[in-house]
């Protein structure tokens, strides 16, 4: 599957016509070109996903702390292991989770309390407790979970999952990013579009806010009328047409798109991220908070067609927790377990569990032993662990109630079924009716593609 074929000569035709009909229908012309990429029509096979909400904890949540529960590390407690596996910081004993796991479901999914409230969805989802990462160092393992590659600056997932399935809505993002307050501007390449078309790009959102004016900057003209600001768009149009008539520039593409975009959102994002259109026992049932917020709005906005929708979590106090994780991970779920759960209820009661694919996890796990400061005393908390760590999925194309390999005894290293985040990203096309081996895009003279080169389907987790 290659990159769209080019509009130039159309838009020369209808441009050079008679009576502006060119810059009349420009509007009209961009949208088809948003949904030239494959579609649904175009997909591989069937895919049963249309929609993917995306939670991503970011700093690395611990594994065995929430679902991959370790109890031989009790019977270890105080006495240290050998350093066979070595991460960023010198760690010592083992380290017990202070958390009970218990049973959940037909399917007895052992769950830590700390998702309690998500447990009690265990027959939806698909524990992945042998995931793999390349590096313990949060940027390049960020970039190598959203956008395949720890490296090489590269598309993002949600950039390749509107390129295939294209947009739904031509007057809202395809691609949302709700992470509050924002990362630092090199992270923003976390929901970039890279070498794919511009319209591929992430909207990142500054959920922090509860006023939609502040949510959408801008989103409101303070000065002129709406009349005003489409004659200006208008004129925009033309000169943007005029200037690219001698060239071919994917930018100023991208940046058209953009303009035509913004002045569309005015009209529909404003009640689509506006939740007092919610009634109370929905709000209750979300809970309050940001995090609350945010995933109630992801709801409303694939009801309405955005493809993917990205939901940062730990942007400001992230799950990075080297010391007292007890206390840091415990306030860190509290803010997530009960929108979580109040998602899956909420998409199940309204029927789009089964067209929406859900995913939970981070860029990496973290260590059964305890990390010790530079004095070499325990800090009760936990390094980085890229060699085994856990995801779950739930929702469209995924066999609910599952659980799909295993770390080592200790939960130090993936040792049963290996999964690489290749064949997570392979997982998730597949869901979404794509062969990941075949949606590729051609740039600086190489076919591209998500997986790279490699990459296989999570087949007995997959419908």
């Amino acid at each position: 599957m290659n990159q769209p074929i080019s509009c130039i000569e159309r838009r020369r035709f209808l441009q050079q016509s008679g009576m502006g009909l060119g810059a009349l229908g420009l509007s009209s012309l961009l949208a088809e070109e948003s949904r030239m990429a494959p579609g649904p029509a175009n997909r591989h096979f069937p895919g049963k996903a249309r929609h993917v909400i995306h939670f991503f904890l970011n700093g690395g949540p611990s594994h065995v702390d929430t679902f991959d529960h370790k109890p031989a590390l009790s019977q270890l407690v105080g006495k240290t292991l050998p350093p066979n596996l070595l991460t960023e910081r010198k760690t010592g004993a083992a380290l017990p989770s202070p958390f009970r796991f218990r049973n959940y479901g037909e399917s007895g999914l052992l769950v830590s309390e700390l998702f309690s409230r998500t447990a009690e969805h265990a027959d939806k989802l698909a524990v992945v407790r042998s995931m793999y990462a390349e590096v313990p160092n949060h940027e390049p393992s960020l970039m190598l979970m959203n956008c395949g590659d720890s490296v090489q600056s590269r598309p993002s997932v949600g950039a390749w999952t509107l390129y295939g399935l294209g947009s739904e809505n031509q007057n809202l993002p395809g691609f949302v990013a709700m992470c509050p307050g924002g990362l630092p501007i090199k992270d923003s390449e976390n929901w970039q579009a890279g070498f794919l078309p511009g319209n591929c790009q992430g909207t990142w959102i500054d959920s922090q806010h509860k006023e939609v004016s502040r949510l959408i900057e801008n989103i409101n003209h303070p000065q002129i009328s709406t009349a005003d600001q489409r004659r200006q768009l208008a004129l925009l149009r033309q000169l943007n047409l005029s200037h690219r008539e001698s060239r071919s520039d994917d930018r100023l593409e991208a940046r058209i798109r953009s303009f035509e975009l913004a002045f569309r959102m005015q009209r529909d994002a404003d009640e689509a991220f506006d939740l007092s259109h919610e009634p109370a026992h929905i709000q209750q049932l979300y809970g309050d908070g940001v995090h609350a917020r945010q995933t109630l709005i992801a709801r409303r906005l694939i009801e309405r067609g955005v493809r993917y929708v990205q939901l940062w979590h730990g942007a400001g106090q992230p799950w990075d927790n080297h010391a007292n994780i007890e206390s840091a991970h415990r306030n860190l779920a509290q803010q997530i377990d009960q929108p979580i759960a109040a998602l899956l209820t909420d998409l199940e009661q309204r029927g789009l569990l089964e067209e929406t694919l859900i995913i939970w996890g981070g860029e990496f796990g973290r260590t059964p032993t305890v990390e010790l400061a530079a004095d070499g005393r325990p800090q009760s908390g936990r390094d980085h662990n890229h060699w085994g760590f856990t995801v779950w999925l739930a929702g469209a194309g995924i066999r609910g109630g599952s659980v799909y390999g295993a770390t080592d005894e200790l939960g130090f290293r993936a040792a049963e079924n290996p999964v690489s985040v290749h064949d997570l990203h392979a997982t998730i096309l597949h869901c979404l009716g794509f062969d990941h081996r075949q949606l590729t895009f051609r740039y600086a003279g190489r076919d591209f593609r998500l997986t790279d080169v490699h990459g296989n389907v999570i087949a007995p987790i997959c419908t």
